[in-house]
């Protein structure tokens, strides 16, 4: 500070030193009610600032993972929805073997044969479009659901199995074989098997899926969690700051007529002339 600076009286630069104080506590309560945090830089609180941050880090590893948990829960009802249509089309070849048995008239029986065949057909095609996002499980296809935050921290493998009518052990028939009713039986025999197959992978489909959304819901809970505790660290009580940006508006004002008394008495002087 020069020499030939402005010299202020004591009292005068006290009450600009405090006016000034109380302008810097305005200006951070007024961010505080602007951005609603109490915390906004590592300056105001280093500690919380930077356990915040890591929380919220976290918290957004995480809604990546739901995403994947999503996917994958969309494959398994895209699978169970093939798998019922299936179960039904091998329930009715089952019901066409019964009127194959039920009848000698070789003409029925050819009938029956087509019907059965086109029934097979629909069971390959259908297994064929059970995929979602390139993904079938009725065809072999696997996916592995990541659920924690680091790559291969927490996984679960699903996979499928082959659920056309050659997976089911499933073959046509031609139309003279079906005058026989041994070779009916055998088909029987067969969709039996095949419904037994279907039911004990939908089993396996069933339990992970319900994995699948277990987990999802302990994500949502766990990302609330880490949420509210950021926010716990960071956020201000507005009520509070709003009761203190009043205080600080009055002694603002104060400070200002303070700063106007202590002047004054250095006015005083021109009175003498």
């Amino acid at each position: 500070m020069a020499i030939s600076d402005i010299s202020l009286t004591a009292g005068m630069r006290n009450n600009l030193l405090s006016l000034q104080e109380t302008n810097k506590q305005t200006s951070v309560t007024q961010n505080r009610l602007a951005t609603g945090k109490k915390v906004n830089t590592p300056l105001d609180n280093p500690t919380n600032y930077f356990a915040a941050q890591g929380h919220m880090q976290r918290a957004g590893d995480l809604t990546i993972r739901k995403d994947g948990m999503s996917e994958a829960v969309q494959m398994l009802k895209a699978a169970d929805a093939g798998l019922k249509g299936l179960q039904t089309l091998i329930q009715s070849a089952q019901g066409v073997a019964s009127s194959a048995l039920s009848t000698a008239n070789t003409l029925e029986q050819s009938a029956y044969a087509h019907t059965f065949n086109t029934l097979l057909s629909q069971i390959n095609q259908l297994a064929s479009d059970s995929g979602y996002r390139g993904t079938n499980f009725l065809t072999n296809g696997s996916q592995t659901v990541e659920f924690g935050q680091r790559t291969g921290a927490a996984t679960l493998g699903i996979f499928g199995f082959n659920a056309t009518a050659t997976g089911l052990s499933l073959t046509t028939v031609a139309s003279a074989n079906w005058s026989a009713a041994a070779q009916v039986t055998t088909e029987a025999g067969k969709l039996e098997s095949a419904l037994s197959t279907l039911r004990t992978n939908s089993a396996a489909l069933s339990a992970s899926l319900s994995v699948v959304t277990t987990r999802q819901e302990f994500t949502d809970s766990l990302i609330n969690t880490l949420q509210v505790g950021a926010d716990n660290l960071t956020l201000a009580d507005t009520n509070e700051e709003g009761a203190n940006m009043l205080m600080l508006q009055t002694r603002q004002n104060l400070g200002i007529s303070a700063l106007s008394m202590s002047s004054q008495a250095a006015q005083a002087v021109l009175r003498l002339f």
